[in-house]
């Protein structure tokens, strides 16, 4: 079978499980899991074979004309490079561990058919976006995944919040799509084709007219679905969801298409110096804005979401200062130890019954009652923070490193001012993100009060998940030198002054939450401690449902107050209040645009019921009135025709005369 082929396969084998699950998921449930693992881990099998053949040599290229369209062609292409091959295994893997966990985390939801199916559309949408060579079919893949986003964030749509957070995801992403979809049309226009490789053809000759428009209308749309400022604001909310939805999309898919879509485009982006500017602003704004938001936030998977904000903050700003090879080491490693955490926290929700972080540290020995997921999200977690030798200090690293270079004059056409913006923002993450790493560990696992509630061990399929993850987490930094042929023949080694500064700030990080955690703790043993609830039973996704819709967790009114013993408290200062909000960019945007569009709503409502409607209905009125009189004077009775006919005459004879006589 031909490379090309099984490239084909890729996609369409989830496609197809997707049309099987939902056209017989309900009639034969037996079929349902099978159906939604099997396509999919066949996938991933066929994407690790696509990457061994591809083997970061000479991209694969195929294409057919899908449509005449009388001037630009629409081709059904294939366009497969190191990066690309790397990305599908990556997405392969993620969506696989997500289909498998979720047999047992939904095992017993109704709604598992439809759920199952739509992970399944979503996985092959992403896998359309990775391997596609044309333009428009990789837009109708990112429009794919952000209906499907909007259907799996809203699972349970039976909570305001997760109606509400699905429509936020679906309008926001919607609003950078606009100026996307114009940006595509434009570069078309500009190049003459859809197909990448002439796009980038005619970049490399000079051809396109409009090099800074084009590249900000596009950056517009890749900033709404990879949640950079400042249309970031939906990621935090869609973790209404369900947990394997937040690592499925917030993880490795539908968040890392925006920035493998500049990676895949990036000369571009770097036609225009204004363009990576302000890219690295943006970069920038979002490492530092999510950090602090990251270290107030109570709920776990919200913690989680605000991290993986900032580290598409680093991806991006790799791609500012040039160096593709960085962002996509880094999205790699990313996605995998992101997904770990996500699903680590999934069961940490479910054998503790609530989503707080102040409701766990009142736990003591939840560490014991979820040992995998203890040491799984440990490993994370340090991936995370970019601690050596766990993968995310070498993915990180890169980042820095390639920032540092351009920061330092040595790369020609990248601004110098783009360098330092990223490098500077960059290691001041580093330190951020090892404070809110060491603060989630702290008090997820290290908790005192009350026994932690024990509901036995795990579904197996759960668990192994967490393992099959961790794997990737503390090795794949490793293979930087392997891969390296993947990455453009880049040589993506840390530096040693970015990697003493970067871990250096990590480890302060780290250490300084530690000791302000013991601080609190000692304060807060001074507070009576609440009880805690009971349990919600059911499997892990109605325990998650039950905390989304009550609002609280476990301790009642514990984590709704202000925790005395919050780390993050006391590091934040009066900072804190603004933090946990995410500086109130929700309001603002309240204030500034969905206020005054309801305002001009309600106007035109006003002049439709008021205005338009009375008009309509004057116009009803006068034909019913007259017609009222006419029927009155239709009796049926020939005596009054006659009368009335003998009444007229005189009349008229009268009038005659009248004109006759004055004549």
């Amino acid at each position: 079978m031909t490379t090309t082929t099984l490239a084909v396969l890729v996609p369409l084998l989830p496609f197809l499980g997707a049309a099987a699950g939902l056209l017989l998921g309900r009639t034969t449930p037996g079929f349902v899991r099978p159906l939604a693992v099997l396509p999919t881990l066949t996938a991933f099998a066929l994407a690790i074979l696509v990457a061994v053949r591809q083997g970061g040599g000479r991209s694969i290229d195929a294409a057919t004309e899908l449509t005449p369209t009388g001037s630009v062609p629409i081709e059904l292409a294939l366009h497969i490079d190191g990066f690309a091959a790397l990305v599908a295994v990556l997405v392969g893997l993620v969506a696989t561990c997500v289909q498998i966990y979720s047999t047992g985390y939904l095992r017993d939801d109704p709604r598992y058919p439809s759920y199952a199916a739509l992970v399944s559309l979503f996985t092959s949408a992403m896998l359309l976006v990775v391997y596609s060579g044309d333009l428009m079919v990789l837009l109708v893949g990112w429009e794919i995944m952000g209906i499907c986003s909007y259907f799996l964030v809203g699972h349970y749509w039976e909570t305001p919040e997760a109606r509400a957070a699905s429509i936020k995801a679906f309008l926001v992403t919607k609003l950078g799509d606009v100026p996307f979809l114009i940006g595509i049309f434009a570069l078309a226009m500009d190049a003459g084709s859809f197909r990448i490789t002439t796009v980038l053809g005619a970049v490399a000759s000079g051809g396109l007219d409009h090099p800074t428009l084009i590249a900000l209308l596009l950056l517009a749309g890749v900033a709404g679905k990879s949640a950079q400022f400042p249309l970031h604001t939906w990621l935090p909310d869609a973790m209404a969801g369900p947990t394997p939805v937040s690592a499925l999309i917030h993880a490795a898919t539908m968040v890392a298409a925006g920035v493998y879509f500049i990676a895949r485009l990036l000369p571009v982006f770097a036609a225009s110096s204004a363009a990576l500017l302000v890219m690295a602003v943006m970069a920038a704004v979002t490492m530092l804005g999510s950090g602090l938001a990251a270290l107030a936030q109570d709920d776990i998977k919200r913690v989680l979401a605000y991290s993986t904000i900032g580290q598409l903050g680093y991806m991006t700003g790799a791609l500012a200062v040039g160096d593709r090879g960085a962002a996509v080491f880094h999205l790699l490693s990313h996605g995998a130890f992101k997904a770990l955490l996500f699903l680590a926290a999934g069961v940490i929700i479910h054998a503790a019954g609530t989503n707080s972080l102040a409701a766990t540290s009142r736990m003591k020995g939840l560490r014991d009652r979820v040992p995998d997921a203890y040491w799984t999200m440990t490993v994370a977690l340090l991936a995370l923070a970019a601690i050596p030798p766990f993968s995310g200090f070498f993915t990180k690293e890169a980042v820095l490193g390639a920032a540092e270079h351009v920061a330092t004059g040595h790369a020609e056409g990248i601004p110098g001012a783009a360098g330092w913006i990223v490098l500077v923002t960059g290691l001041l993450t580093a330190l951020l993100t090892g404070a809110y790493a060491m603060r989630l560990w702290l008090r997820a696992f290290h908790g005192r009060g009350a026994d932690a509630p024990d509901h036995g061990k795990q579904p197996l399929a759960m668990n192994a998940v967490l393992w099959l993850l961790a794997v990737p987490s503390l090795a794949f930094g490793l293979a930087a030198g392997p891969l390296s042929d993947w990455f453009d023949g880049r040589d993506l080694t840390p530096t040693l002054t970015t990697s003493v500064l970067g871990t250096g700030l990590a480890l302060v990080g780290g250490l300084v939450t530690y000791g302000a955690w013991k601080h609190t703790t000692a304060l807060a043993a001074r507070v009576p401690m609440g009880a805690v609830a009971a349990h919600p039973e059911g499997d892990a996704a109605h325990v998650e449902a039950e905390a989304i819709a009550s609002h609280a967790p476990a301790y009642g009114d514990v984590a709704a107050a202000p925790d005395p013993a919050d780390p993050g408290r006391l590091l934040l200062g009066p900072l804190h209040r603004h933090a946990a909000v995410g500086f109130h960019l929700d309001a603002l945007y309240t204030t500034l645009f969905v206020r005054p569009v309801q305002a001009g709503a309600s106007l035109v409502r006003f002049l439709d019921r008021e205005v338009v409607e009375t008009y309509v209905h004057g116009a009803g009125a006068v034909p019913r009135l007259l017609g009222a009189a006419v029927r009155r004077a239709q009796t049926g009775n020939v005596q009054t025709y006659v009368s009335a006919l003998l009444a007229g005459t005189v009349v008229l004879t009268v009038a005659v005369v009248l004109v006759a006589t004055g004549a």
